[in-house]
């Protein structure tokens, strides 16, 4: 709550930082997680999101006004949490992100951007709070997600790049919203993201042998959740909040 900007109703990144979209976000969803979202003044954060929101649908991260399709995922799925979606226009909303769409199936940052498997997961998911994802080619963009998987197991962003576990996440969960999670290779997959555990330390690391960080460590129990690995609550694909939260605040 010390990231919290009580004037305007919006979390920054840390003590004294400005606030943006993304963080208020995070700090929406671990109130969440630990039922303590009275601590907010949900007007206030509702009219701040509103105001982020710009004529073609839209959403700036910060007063500063970049526009990428990641703040629409974050503008929703905050509203959606906070049960007050309709306080945005939703089929503009809708209508930017399928602007955002490539011929490859795949979702970029703006219209005509690359597509990329982060974009994607905030695409989708933005579609799948909009109750809009019978809007695109399932088919194609499933096709688009599961070509992500290497060899190794792990799945890379886009063509030609490394595996990372954070794509666990990002394209597992994309497929999970789709109904296609069982088009990859499961068993691969929770082998790679074992195989970047620190045995040491604990953790997990992007790939096997890099240091461990809390970025991955959850991407990757993120990933397992939703392989319904033993020990996991399930997650939420659309919320990435477990099952049990989103029901608690009426989401889902």
């Amino acid at each position: 709550m010390t990231c919290y900007n009580p004037t305007i109703g919006a979390f920054a990144g840390n003590t004294d930082q400005d606030a943006h979209l993304l963080y208020t976000l995070s700090g929406i969803q671990i109130l969440a997680i630990y039922d303590n979202l009275s601590l907010i003044d949900v007007d206030k954060v509702v009219s701040y999101i509103r105001g982020l929101q710009k004529p073609d649908g839209s959403f700036a991260g910060d007063e500063w006004g970049e526009i990428d399709t990641r703040f629409s995922y974050c503008a929703l799925l905050s509203l959606s949490i906070l049960n007050r979606l309709d306080a945005v226009d939703v089929d503009a909303a809708v209508a930017f992100v399928l602007s955002c769409q490539n011929f490859d199936g795949g979702f970029g940052c703006i219209p005509g951007a690359e597509s990329h498997a982060g974009q994607v997961f905030c695409c989708v998911g933005a579609l799948a709070l909009a109750d809009a994802l019978r809007r695109i080619d399932a088919e194609l963009l499933g096709w688009w997600l599961c070509e992500r998987q290497l060899p190794c197991g792990g799945f890379n962003g886009r063509p030609d790049k490394l595996e990372d576990v954070c794509y666990s996440w990002w394209v597992l969960a994309s497929l999970a919203m789709l109904g296609k999670a069982d088009w990859v290779d499961a068993r691969k997959l929770r082998e790679f993201i074992l195989a970047c555990q620190d045995e040491e330390d604990g953790g997990i690391a992007d790939r096997p042998g890099d240091m461990a960080d809390i970025f991955h460590t959850f991407f990757g129990f993120a990933g397992l959740s939703l392989m319904e690995e033993e020990g996991f609550e399930k997650i939420d694909p659309a919320f990435a909040l477990a099952e049990s939260v989103v029901a608690r605040i009426g989401g889902g």
